[in-house]
């Protein structure tokens, strides 16, 4: 349902809550104003966007899918802000299938903008791990970099020290042309 219709049935809910307490009806007044409260709510908050979100929370990648693709065209049912989070959501969701097809996903979500720091920083380290599966270190080490800052309250501290282990790892290990075409690690 496209934002404005919702607008309009939050401000008319809105008008007969009025109209019922003009009336002496406080009782239902009261509840259609938490109605127009709740269907207001639902214009900043998407109703697919929060169920998308519990779903990931519980690791029911296939739900959060299908409730997101009930978003048929997200730039009428969101508003601008929201554009961000409904990409960042596609893309957690892609990299657990295909991690190199959520790198766009993860791109869009940065230049739509994200309003939370965890957020930015879960979108570069993202994107670091798609670069590090790329073989492109010094990409990754700047997302990384880019992670750390954005990370101010340590929420992801633990999964960035292991993305940086993990790029050691990628030092370290050195691919040489053996006999016959095949790869010796060294």
């Amino acid at each position: 349902m496209p934002n404005f219709i919702r607008i309009i049935i939050a401000s008319l809910i809105l008008g007969v809550a009025i109209t019922l307490m003009v009336f002496s009806h406080w009782g239902w007044g009261i509840l259609l104003i938490f109605v127009a409260l709740l269907v207001f709510i639902t214009f900043i908050f998407n109703e697919r966007m929060l169920l998308a979100q519990w779903y990931l929370r519980k690791e029911n990648m296939d739900k959060a899918e299908r409730t997101l693709m009930g978003i048929k065209n997200y730039e009428k049912e969101l508003y601008k802000g929201q554009y961000g989070y409904y990409n960042l959501l596609i893309g957690l969701i892609e990299s657990r299938k295909a991690p190199m097809k959520s790198e766009k996903y993860f791109r869009k979500a940065l230049s739509f903008g994200l309003a939370m720091d965890h957020n930015i920083a879960l979108a570069n380290l993202s994107l670091a791990g798609v670069e590090m599966g790329k073989r492109n270190k010094r990409e990754a080490q700047r997302l990384l970099k880019e992670a750390e800052k954005a990370d101010k309250n340590k929420l992801l501290a633990e999964q960035i020290k292991m993305m940086k282990g993990q790029m050691s790892m990628l030092d370290r290990t050195q691919q040489v042309r053996g006999g016959k075409g095949s790869y010796r690690q060294f």
